[in-house]
């Protein structure tokens, strides 16, 4: 383990140790604050991007579409190279300035809006922005915890952080939603926007100073950076398997998905309604998911709590295909999958984000975390296609049943894998390997 590494000394610039207690560490409450408010800014603007086109340009569904692919783009187009880039900065300058950049875009939308003069082509400007610096500063918040706190409270530390997240998960898109219907589609832009500077103003109170590995005279080129990262997770049985098995939920998780809004409304007759009600008992599931994996994985080994978060939440898919008709069973069955997945999901990824950051030196955690987001994230999109396509060809029930089953693969790969070996503490990081020339 690096000896610069303050993640690593646990003892502030100021020679004070960092608390035991996470929540009386107030760098921590400001960056947990910041990404909260970072997080509602990014559920929102989700939402109120599309229906500021829907509602103020009238665009159509296949101007939708083309709106809401350009925000999701810089996930495949830039998440390696901001993990290189990422690596080389302290995580506080990134997060602040991607919180500017989005609070500023967002806001001249909103102005712009307000004056009649936002057409679709700048809208789609800003939500690639807006989508862009998102990465930027999802990267940067994974590799900001291990520098802020120690290796044995990354769990805790997680938990607190993705629990937030959970809740704006649910929290944005009806906040979003709301505003552009009680106040107007500019106005819940610029309501984005404050979201976003908040952030800004939070992380930027963050005192304690980053380790960041030492720059060369002739520092390596971003494609040899990007090659170090994707070598030292293909290298890292751990982390290959993390990636291999975050690839294969998502490819799944992405033809579930496809299926079971068609067989919803299709094969069970629900309203939209309900359909609604349904998916969204996955965001109190994740809350409850975030709170367990700050204590099950120290009492009962990481191992065994990831193979058996992963088979149940990913495995509840499979009821799905039995229910018929709009029953008196049907509706709670589905709330149940729904918070069910939700609590064992979050689980593995609290848990698997922790097992990351913890075998992963400092000077490679946005390489790493870039290199699994970008595989996983890659995936997704053809999965969704795959899923259009079988429900066409096999019907929808037959197609959610394969598509469910297929979940199943993420944690057959992480039980025949040293992860699920993993016990109640977790192995210390290697040295960070010295930059290529």
């Amino acid at each position: 383990m690096p000896s610069s590494s303050f993640a690593s000394s646990a003892v502030s610039d100021s020679g004070r140790p960092v608390p035991s207690n996470l929540w009386r560490d107030r760098d921590f409450r400001r960056l947990w604050v910041g990404q909260t408010a970072s997080q509602l800014g990014e559920q929102t603007s989700l939402v109120v991007l599309p229906l500021f086109a829907v509602l103020t340009l009238n665009a159509g569904a296949g101007q939708l579409g083309a709106l809401r692919a350009v925000g999701q783009a810089p996930i495949l187009l830039l998440s390696l190279f901001v993990g290189a880039w990422v690596d080389k900065w302290r995580t506080r300058t990134v997060m602040v300035l991607t919180d500017a950049g989005r609070a500023l875009a967002l806001g001249a939308a909103a102005v712009t809006g307000l004056l009649g003069g936002l057409g679709l082509p700048t809208l789609l400007g800003v939500a690639f922005t807006v989508g862009a610096l998102s990465v930027f500063f999802d990267v940067a918040y994974q590799a900001s915890l291990v520098r802020l706190v120690r290796r044995d409270q990354l769990v805790r530390g997680n938990s607190a952080l993705e629990g937030s997240r959970s809740a704006a998960q649910i929290g944005g898109p009806a906040l979003g939603g709301a505003l552009v219907s009680v106040l107007s589609a500019p106005i819940a832009a610029a309501s984005s926007a404050v979201f976003f500077a908040l952030s800004f103003l939070s992380i930027r109170r963050i005192g304690r100073r980053e380790s960041v590995p030492e720059r060369s005279e002739r520092p390596p080129r971003v494609w040899r950076r990007i090659h170090e990262g994707l070598r030292f997770v293909v290298g890292d049985t751990s982390l290959r398997t993390v990636c291999l098995a975050s690839a294969a939920f998502q490819f799944s998780f992405a033809a579930v998905m496809t299926v079971y809004l068609l067989f919803l409304p299709r094969d069970l007759h629900l309203s939209g309604t309900v359909v609604g009600l349904a998916l969204a008992a996955t965001g109190p599931g994740a809350l409850l998911g975030s709170l367990l994996a700050a204590r099950l994985p120290s009492r009962f080994g990481h191992g065994a709590v990831l193979v058996s978060a992963a088979a149940l939440g990913d495995g509840v898919f499979l009821i799905v295909p039995a229910l018929h008709g709009s029953s008196v069973i049907t509706v709670p069955a589905l709330l149940t999958v729904s918070f069910v997945f939700g609590t064992f999901s979050q689980l593995v990824n609290v848990t698997i984000m922790a097992v990351r950051q913890t075998v992963t030196p400092d000077g490679l955690q946005g390489r790493a975390a870039a290199t699994i987001n970008f595989v996983g994230g890659g995936l997704a999109p053809l999965g969704s296609l795959l899923g259009g396509f079988l429900a066409e060809a096999w019907g929808t029930r037959t197609s959610l049943l394969v598509t469910a089953a297929g979940m199943l693969l993420s944690p057959a790969l992480i039980a025949l894998s040293p992860l699920a070996r993993l016990g109640r503490t977790l192995p210390a990081p290697p040295e960070t390997p010295a930059p290529s020339a």
